[in-house]
């Protein structure tokens, strides 16, 4: 790739969270066309217009944050940052709730929330905080401000040059190839657990994650899929006196009991496999080139973009029948908006976590899994592990409460029940 083309590919990215710049932005990017780049001015100024990337209004981040400069003048530098990161921290958060709908300012919350942070890094910063009070000084006629006395007598400054970001996508990358039962779940933020009324004290506090993105299956796995991995291991077979079956460490005593000569019943082809153990669903995922997801993956997954609701769809469980007397096919139960079924309702689904019910307390920011060890290490050495594991979605046989998607149940990993099945993920190796 040219040097041209990593600035307009860096362009692009820029474009996908705010098409609007400041004056002093686009000077910015200007400096870094011909600095950084290798571009010539006048090439880049066309890039940018392409692009149309077009400079608007001059955010004044006071108002984005809902902060008076005059509170900030009376409090030490310590005091600010609190309060700043307090004030962008619930602005963040209900932006994050607020899912996929739009903004009435035209913006997409992913855009909102990119401003959000622009606006708390540059107030909690003494240098850029004075800089940008000088620059709506300087577009006073534009920006009127109810503390005109506080702003000190500085020369507005240039702004400066705009770092480069990795940015997320809802799009799929160019050089991905998607399987045809699987979805591409995004790299981003989301908002996890819940605390309305009905929440279980497990599923608190609300946390912000960050994941990597990912691929998931469409729909969890079938019967008819899983005979063929038992097939092609029969050391994962149905316990029976010839031939090599499945280690009695491995499950409960009613591994499969449903079927008969490791034949599943008839009629249940695309039901999801059901009375599998942790460690049949972890041999499963391993044999297909996959693994199980952790609890956050299958959360945001199950969330379809949509934040903080208590269905995969919405808030609404109107038309959708949970509490029945068996699974049903496969795609029975409503897609969510990243197009996966049966995410609430059929089975539980088995996930790669550790259970705790304190884990929300102390869950890391980025990619976590409760556990002792990292995902290769559970992955590499699931035989060996006793502590019970995580289950999601809700099975046939639950009321609503139970079908919610921050919902948490837990079973021991031998555990084999006719509600416990389960769904593959696939990282995305960079």
């Amino acid at each position: 790739m040219s040097k041209r083309d990593e600035f307009e590919a860096f362009i692009s990215r820029l474009k996908a969270v705010s098409p609007t710049i400041t004056d002093e932005q686009r000077k910015g990017l200007l400096r870094q066309a011909s600095l950084e780049f290798d571009v010539p001015v006048d090439d880049a100024v066309e890039i940018l217009r392409a692009a149309g990337l077009v400079v608007g209004r001059n955010e004044n981040y006071f108002e984005i944050l809902e902060i008076s400069i005059a509170k900030l003048n009376n409090l030490s530098e310590d005091d600010i940052t609190t309060y700043v990161n307090d004030t962008h921290k619930k602005l963040y958060t209900t932006s994050l709730a607020a899912g996929g709908l739009p903004r009435p300012d035209g913006r997409s919350q992913e855009q909102w929330r990119n401003v959000l942070n622009q606006a708390r890094d540059t107030l909690i910063d003494p240098l850029k905080r004075r800089e940008h009070i000088s620059m709506l000084q300087h577009y006073m006629d534009e920006q009127k401000l109810d503390e005109t006395e506080s702003i000190p007598n500085k020369q507005a400054s240039e702004i400066v040059d705009l770092p480069r970001q990795e940015l997320s996508h809802l799009t799929i990358p160019d050089d991905l190839i998607v399987p045809e039962d699987m979805v591409f779940i995004p790299a981003g933020e989301f908002l996890m657990g819940s605390e309305d009324e009905e929440a279980q004290d497990d599923e608190q506090p609300n946390h912000v994650v960050f994941l990597d993105a990912y691929l998931m299956d469409i729909y969890p796995v079938t019967n008819s899929e899983f005979r063929n991995f038992i097939n092609a291991n029969p050391k994962w077979r149905k316990t029976d006196v010839n031939g090599e079956h499945i280690s009695i460490e491995f499950q409960d005593g009613g591994y499969l009991r449903d079927w008969e000569d490791n034949t599943f019943p008839n009629g249940k082809a695309e039901h999801p496999v059901t009375q599998v153990s942790w460690y049949a669903a972890m041999a499963y995922a391993q044999w297909v080139g996959k693994r199980l997801p952790t609890e956050a993956e299958w959360e945001k997954a199950a969330r379809g973009g949509i934040g903080g609701k208590k269905y995969p769809w919405g808030d609404s469980i109107d038309g959708v029948d949970f509490n029945t007397d068996d699974t049903t096919p496969i795609g029975s139960t409503p897609a969510n908006g990243y197009g996966l079924y049966d995410m609430s309702g059929n089975v539980w689904e088995w996930c790669l976590d550790a259970y705790d019910p304190e884990y929300y307390l102390v869950s890391p920011p980025k990619n976590p899994i409760s556990d002792t060890a990292n995902v290769p290490w559970v992955v590499n050495n699931f035989r060996n592990i006793k502590s019970p594991r995580v289950l999601r979605g809700g099975p046939w046989d639950i009321d609503s409460q139970g079908v919610r998607v921050s919902h948490r149940f837990s079973g021991n990993p031998m555990d084999t029940f006719p509600t416990f099945g389960f769904r593959c993920v696939k990282e995305i190796v960079n």
